[in-house]
């Protein structure tokens, strides 16, 4: 029970959880506290059991495996680590990539994202949507969608919103398989250009090891011709799913409904401005094919990469580490002279502190929590799960000027050209008056994979041509100084990635990786402030028909999925100092601790 407060009724809270949240992940877990005579959700945790220590073994590597060693951080998005610690080392190293190597690494990344949005869209986050799901927690809405017409059925061959349910639904439906397929494409378009799906083995600082023929880049634009019938189906068909959400269940726009803290970090370097000097990054971040920028309450508050980057703080709080204060000061002036912070990625020192989950009044998460502070505030900023803040601050920004992607200041257009089976088509996505809900987080997702199928064609229209001028370098060599500081930014995919590198005598002082779901699934930090599941979770109202004895918790599991959840990058393997509990002598081994 809770306190009564003025005249409101004592509430009746029930404490329910998941964990661990399944698809993609086995370490995240949601713990809530429900009021389901008013069908609310009153308080939202979320946790992590997993931590890993990347930021403590890359001490004392030579930093050019940096980018090989850090692509193990994740099975799923292990080619954004390494694109995004290639662009820290070319900084380090004082680098620029030919302009071959870069449209290489950008068809690669686009690939990625086709990839991994279609397969996450159509064979994880749509479960939560598909005729079996909807018809176990909102059977009176699964009603409804078999009578509504949907408006796209001319595109997308289905002739009712129930019907695109069923195309979702596991193993068995239309689009479910169909994804499958397309998962299989795209990532045969990865290998193309980085050698090896999920960890490159061609993507290395100063360039790429990928052979430039006119070969590749064809079979790789055989192949995108044949994805893009897909996407040309998916855009029109998640929208009429979506909008019947908006329609059938009136005040659903709430749920997963939080603050607009946006942030991205840039994807798709331009070969012609970006040299990765610090002092020019202002310039070429913002020469990016996806602009990055941070957006609070609607409003672009900046598209400056050093702006960003000197905002960023880590913060503790509510996380299984001891503070690290005390401990060495690594860089204290950026190359421009700006100070940096103690709490930022530079300057940390990961010193974890196991100990039990403490849900009431301590720490239970190994998430630290990444905020950005705003010379006022620490902001928990969230990627919209990659796709909604990249379309918004690019939206915002105006600067992508393409001739298949344009950014009007207000909504991105994406012109798809001429495939197999439907012809030229143009797409608008516009920012969503409904704010950053779980909704729109999903909708997002379809946008995204057209506009990075636009961008692959720009991209192979630029490598082709240089090609044909006989252009074909691929790499810039290098020495690794003894000392140096290096940071990179890019998008994995599900939202922001940054990689902060310190080289002292030739070998790796500090290195941190943040990737987005740190940002996403950060627990309250030192100020209270909750993380964005928490956040968008706590205050959401309950629409699944079912009561407490057979909840499901359909709503809560549609917002925590709509932010792409990957817990394997939020948090990385502990083992303690250890001791040795018997030693045995081997004749073919040596002597040997077990």
């Amino acid at each position: 029970m809770e306190p009564t407060v003025g005249a409101q009724p004592e509430r009746k809270l029930v404490e329910m959880a998941w964990d661990p949240i399944t698809r993609i992940i086995g370490n995240l877990g949601i713990y809530t506290k429900i009021d389901f005579a008013n069908r609310e959700v009153v308080e939202c945790k979320s946790t992590s059991s997993l931590f890993r220590g990347y930021s403590v073994f890359m001490r004392g590597k030579d930093p050019r495996d940096a980018g090989f060693i850090t692509s193990r951080i994740c099975g799923i998005c292990g080619d954004n680590h390494t694109t995004c610690s290639v662009y820290a080392q070319n900084m380090a190293y004082g680098i620029k990539m030919p302009p071959l190597a870069e449209l290489i690494v950008n068809l690669g990344e686009a690939a990625e994202y086709m990839f991994d949005h279609a397969i996450f869209q159509d064979n994880l986050v749509f479960v939560d949507f598909c005729e079996r799901m909807v018809k176990e927690t909102n059977p009176k809405l699964l009603e409804q969608a078999e009578r509504t017409p949907a408006p796209h059925a001319d595109v997308h061959g289905h002739r009712t919103i129930a019907d695109i349910m069923r195309s979702y639904n596991p193993f068995q439906g239309a689009m479910y398989r169909e994804a499958l397929q397309m998962s299989r494409l795209t990532r045969e378009m990865f290998c193309l250009m980085e050698g090896r799906h999920v960890h490159p083995s061609t993507v290395y600082p100063g360039g790429v090891g990928t052979v430039a023929t006119p070969q590749v880049f064809t079979d790789y634009l055989s192949r995108l011709l044949r994805f893009l019938d897909f996407a040309k189906k998916l855009v029109p068909l998640n929208d009429d799913l979506i909008d019947f959400f908006y329609e059938a269940l009136p005040g659903y726009e709430k749920v997963g409904l939080r603050r607009t803290l946006l942030g991205c970090w840039g994807s798709f370097q331009n070969p012609d401005v970006c040299d990765y000097k610090y002092r020019t990054m202002t310039k070429w971040g913002r020469a990016m094919y996806v602009t990055p920028g941070i957006v609070v309450d609607g409003k672009l508050v900046t598209t400056d990469l050093v702006e960003i980057n000197l905002g960023l703080r880590i913060l503790l709080g509510s996380s299984y580490y001891d503070d690290w204060e005390q401990e060495q000061t690594f860089v204290q002036e950026d190359p421009l002279g700006n100070a940096i912070d103690k709490r930022h990625p530079w300057n940390q020192t990961t010193l974890p502190k196991p100990q039990k989950r403490n849900l009431e009044d301590g720490p239970y998460s190994w998430v630290m929590s990444p905020r950005w502070f705003d010379g006022k505030d620490h902001l928990a900023l969230d990627t919209g799960g990659g796709p909604l803040a990249r379309l918004w601050a690019t939206a915002l920004a105006g600067l992508v000027d393409t001739p298949y992607v344009k950014s009007t200041g207000r909504s991105v257009t994406i012109d798809l050209p001429r495939s197999a089976n439907y012809p030229e088509r143009r797409y608008e996505w516009r920012i969503p008056e409904a704010g950053a809900n779980t909704l729109e987080r999903t909708r997002a997702r379809a946008y995204f994979i057209v506009y990075a199928a636009a961008m692959a064609m720009h991209f192979l229209e630029r490598a082709m041509d240089l090609v044909r001028q006989g252009d074909v370098k691929v790499f810039e060599d290098f020495a690794v100084p003894d000392d140096g500081i290096g940071c990179g930014f890019h998008e994995a995919v599900r939202g922001v990635l940054s990689h902060h590198l310190v080289v002292r005598d030739g070998k790796i002082a500090n290195y941190h990786p943040y990737p987005p779901t740190p940002w996403n699934a950060s627990p309250r930090d030192e100020y209270g402030t909750p993380g964005p599941y928490e956040d968008a979770v706590q205050g959401l109202p309950i629409f699944e028909e079912n009561g407490q004895e057979s909840f499901k918790g359909i709503d809560i599991m549609r917002t925590v999925r709509s932010f792409d959840p990957c817990l394997p990058c939020g948090v990385h393997m502990y083992l303690g100092k250890g001791r040795v509990l018997e030693q045995r002598h081997s004749p073919m081994l040596g002597l040997g601790a077990r």
